[in-house]
């Protein structure tokens, strides 16, 4: 690990801590009794908890553990600090209205006349103070200052993403979504008319822990009984080894036209530290390899044809090519030469920044594009025709259909997940298209 990924690690976990540091101001603001003993056993629950998770964070980050495990302990550890965010705004606010407060009744007393205060009685003001205590503590029991409200709705706020989140998880991972798209084609040929292409993407294979989900949802992808299958990238999280227990599973996919797949930016080890350039190769040749034995014709910036009564439809796959950190593997001057006479062009690649960055501009012969690579952020809404996820604020095109002049696109939002094991509002999904020349 570089010097730099240390310090920043170091850096953003300091910075967690102080922000609990601050929320636990509300947690113990919120509470009345004024019990010594379960005051001292609350603030010692909420420190081990707090201080277990970041020292568990701290070692699987910085080890070298199974990375199933290192999965668990990272995802608690950022539902329990991500929720936790939630409650800084009102607490910020709280803070500022104090302050605010505090900082009027300052400068009015400096600006209040000597005379004034030379006259004030200093007894007054002791009685004055004694009287307000005296009411606080009788209102106690029944009502909250502002404060303790404002430190409760924090809380409160805190616990609503941590809740949505955990229920993401035990509901919404594995909660596999057949969607059925009309992909509308000009210029398909009569032949293929009608014909049925599913979609997949974004297995990250490393990241399940269930094989019986998982195999579930391959029924449903079979039970739609498609004439081929596009799979658009990312088998694994970092390395080969994490399919060898799905490989059973995903070697089931079989269609009568063939199984095209391409590489997504994971595939190729590139965030992961390798004991040298030669295991780094390694692990993709295995990689390759693995799709050959599932029967899944890997398309490296290459294309091949399906021909059904004289005419020609041209699958093209290229590696992954993302705008931005993302690295330009594909190369699509290698990949579409030879499929002039196809009268569609199909195109499998991983990342849908690359429709706009390159497709549209300089390659108007692709009809439509297959892309995955955002996931939906897993976490968004999509209902009916509405759809919105944060992630649209880096992705224009970022789950569903999308078309431009002649061209189309479509992103599947993923059939796995990656870092958090949990999908709320954008499910898993499986798409199956069915080709037609209708307008």
């Amino acid at each position: 690990m570089s010097s730099g990924r240390i310090i920043f690690l170091i850096t953003f976990f300091l910075t967690l801590l102080l922000i609990d540091l601050y929320v636990f101001q509300a947690y113990k603001a919120s509470f009345q009794d004024n019990s010594t003993k379960k005051k001292k056993r609350r603030n010692r629950i909420y420190w081990t908890v707090s201080l277990t998770t970041f020292t568990a964070a701290a070692l699987v980050t910085f080890l070298n553990v199974h990375h199933v495990l290192r999965t668990i302990v990272l995802v608690l550890f950022m539902l329990l600090n991500f929720s936790k965010l939630f409650a800084v705004p009102i607490l910020l606010f709280d803070d500022l209205r104090r302050g605010l407060f505090i900082g009027v009744k300052k400068i009015r007393d400096l600006f209040s006349t000597a005379s004034e205060i030379a006259h004030r009685d200093p007894q007054d003001e002791i009685d004055q103070e004694a009287e307000r205590e005296t009411e606080e503590i009788e209102l106690a029991p029944h009502s909250l200052s502002r404060s303790q409200f404002l430190s409760r709705a924090a809380l409160i706020s805190a616990s609503i993403p941590f809740a949505t989140m955990s229920f993401g998880i035990i509901d919404g991972v594995y909660d596999y979504k057949v969607k059925r798209v009309k992909l509308r084609l000009p210029n398909l040929p009569k032949s293929f008319e009608g014909l049925k292409i599913g979609q997949i993407s974004d297995i990250h294979s490393g990241s399940f822990y269930s094989k019986k989900a998982v195999n579930g949802g391959i029924d449903l992808l079979l039970a739609e009984k498609p004439d081929a299958v596009f799979f658009t990238g990312d088998l694994v999280n970092e390395q080969t080894d994490e399919v060898r227990d799905y490989m059973d599973i995903f070697s089931r996919v079989k269609t009568p036209l063939g199984v095209y797949s391409t590489l997504g930016n994971h595939d190729y080890g590139d965030y992961k530290q390798w004991a040298s350039p030669q295991a780094k190769k390694q692990n993709l040749d295995d990689l390759k390899q693995v799709h050959k034995r599932m029967g899944w014709d890997l398309l490296m910036n290459e294309h091949r044809f399906i021909e059904q009564g004289g005419d020609k439809l041209a699958i093209i796959g290229i590696e992954n090519w993302g705008t931005g950190r993302f690295p330009k593997y594909g190369r699509m001057d290698l990949a579409t030469p030879g499929t002039e006479d196809a009268a569609v062009r199909l195109l499998l690649s991983h990342d849908p920044s690359h429709w706009r960055a390159q497709v549209l501009k300089d390659y108007p012969q692709i009809d439509a594009m297959f892309a995955g690579h955002t996931h939906g952020m897993q976490f968004g809404i999509q209902f009916g025709s509405f759809q919105w996820s944060p992630i649209q604020y880096v992705y224009p095109e970022w789950a569903g259909f999308y078309k431009e002049g002649n061209q189309q696109l479509y992103v599947n939002v993923g059939y796995g997940f990656l870092g958090y094991p949990g999908r709320v509002g954008i499910y898993p999904e499986i798409t199956i298209f069915e080709l037609t020349k209708e307008v």
